[in-house]
């Protein structure tokens, strides 16, 4: 059995979109340098991601900037011990 893992997050200033097998990165959006990486080492089958991977990881960051907002004002009103 393996474990796939796909990571997605932001922040106003920062965002993460990274995807793992057994707890090794296969790639991971570096959003500076605006290019999908594909760190693996040489000693494996290469896994080469679709092309398209890094823009379809800047439409998430846009996603979850936007869901960002809307939780933020869905939770304006809530005090901060609830």
């Amino acid at each position: 059995l393996h474990v796939d893992r796909q990571v997605n997050g932001c922040s106003d200033h920062e965002g993460e979109e990274a995807y793992n097998l057994d707890g090794e990165e296969m790639w991971f959006a570096d959003f500076i340098k605006r290019e999908g990486v594909e760190p693996q080492p040489p000693f494996i089958d290469h896994i080469t991601f679709q092309d398209g991977a890094y823009q379809t990881a800047e439409a998430n960051q846009q996603i979850c900037k936007s869901n960002l907002d809307v939780s933020r004002t869905a939770m304006k009103d809530f005090k901060i011990e609830d």
